[in-house]
């Protein structure tokens, strides 16, 4: 196991230069990667951010905060309110 969360941290550094994200990976599965370490890596447990503080959070990795808080959302590594006035990362 250790060997692969090696390979999957290494895969996930190489999609960033100078701690910005170059691109958001087509590909699913490396995708979810990305999207678990980003939902590890920005936002605590046990808390809850409104819109702007996540969209500021992910703006400190790349420009289309929108797309990755929506993937977030999606993958279920964030968890929105129904009016989309809170978020909070996922158990």
């Amino acid at each position: 196991m250790p060997d692969t969360e090696n390979r999957s941290s290494q895969q996930v550094a190489s999609l960033f230069s100078g701690g910005r994200l170059t691109a958001i990976p087509r590909r699913t599965a490396r995708r979810e990667q990305l999207l678990v370490h980003l939902a590890q890596s920005l936002f605590e447990r046990d808390r809850v951010y409104t819109e702007r503080e996540v969209n500021q959070a992910l703006l400190t990795v790349h420009e289309d905060c929108s797309a990755l808080r929506r993937y977030l959302v999606v993958a279920g590594l964030l968890e929105r309110t129904r009016d989309g006035g809170s978020y909070r990362r996922a158990r």
